[in-house]
């Protein structure tokens, strides 16, 4: 791609991104999405629009795949002050430094379970992406927090819709919903009664404000690599758990080895689906210990799959702090 000056116009700048072997873009980028109703993520057709903050400014992306499975390129159009910017951290945001070789080598292969390896036959394409935005990733990972799926989006959505800016005009194209994360200083500036309103309970809103007071240090962690100074960076901010840090990780840095220890399902779902028994934190990291440095590409195998534990127990029930 080039290094030269962007000049972004109401056309915007199209570039082209080819993966080199199989690729899924819905499959890579999908993650970054806060459900179907995310307004930093809106997908129109085979189109995936995106809203957020680079070092220089807010900028609109849109990116749509071309060409086949193991064919293919991705067309990525950005407009608005921070669209070189953009551009530049283009290639990572699509997985480009996501290596499965490793991974797909015939040796490592032969110790993967037949369901991580039924996997990766069903998902080929599918690559780790790394935003380097870390504080759009916490403020989200925080807001999961101890809640269920609906209640952290439905949150996510109320903020963003009330106390996000709108994403930069992309000439009548983009969603006209599509709005940007809020910044650190929008982020402290929510009053009480709307974390309340939002469903955030106290604890969770005072974790995101504390978040917020040193968002300049937590965005400098998107140039540590991935790994314990990073988990220990996001850990010196009171709330934010060994569970927050794996999912920011995940997101920031693509990271194929963090693993979400302490979350509601996924222990479970890994001693399920490995041992066809149900198992804890402990248990889940000892059956994962033989792929260590790859737990998290198992992990996405085996939901890749298609394999689902059975329900047992209770659920986790939605709970509505805005009565409280």
């Amino acid at each position: 791609m080039s290094s030269s000056p962007v000049v972004v116009g109401s056309a915007g700048v199209t570039t082209v991104w080819e993966p080199g072997g199989p690729y899924h873009l819905a499959g890579t980028i999908g993650t970054l999405q806060c459900g179907a109703y995310d307004p930093a993520f809106r997908t129109v057709g085979s189109a995936h629009w995106l809203a957020f903050r680079t070092a220089d400014g807010a900028t609109t992306l849109r990116l749509q795949q071309r060409g086949t499975l193991r064919s293919s390129r991705v067309e990525a159009t950005v407009w608005g002050p921070g669209a070189e910017a953009a551009l530049h951290g283009l290639p990572r945001l699509l997985g480009s430094e996501d290596d499965w070789s490793g991974f797909d080598s015939p040796d490592f292969r032969a110790t993967l379970p037949e369901l991580a390896k039924k996997g990766r036959y069903l998902s080929p394409g599918l690559r780790l992406p790394s935003t380097g935005r870390v504080l759009d990733a916490t403020a989200r990972a925080v807001l999961e927090q101890r809640v269920t799926t609906f209640e952290a989006r439905r949150s996510w959505r109320y903020l963003l819709e009330r106390y996000g800016d709108p994403a930069p005009g992309a000439g009548g194209s983009a969603p006209p919903e599509l709005r940007l994360p809020p910044t650190a200083e929008q982020w402290r500036k929510i009053p009480s009664w709307e974390w309340h309103r939002a469903g955030v309970d106290p604890r969770r809103s005072a974790t995101l404000l504390r978040a917020s007071l040193v968002a300049s240090g937590l965005e400098r962690l998107a140039a540590v690599p991935a790994g314990p100074l990073v988990s220990r960076g996001l850990s010196s901010v009171s709330g934010i758990s060994v569970w927050t840090s794996a999912e920011v990780m995940q997101r920031t840095h693509g990271d194929p080895d963090a693993i979400s220890v302490g979350d509601y399902h996924l222990a479970s779902f890994v001693g399920a689906a490995l041992t066809g028994r149900r198992t804890d934190d402990a248990g889940m990291l000892k059956l994962l210990a033989p792929w260590a440095g790859n737990r998290q590409r198992v992990v996405r195998m085996l939901y890749a799959s298609g394999f689902r534990k059975q329900a047992f127990g209770p659920r986790l029930r939605p709970e509505d702090h805005r009565y409280h």
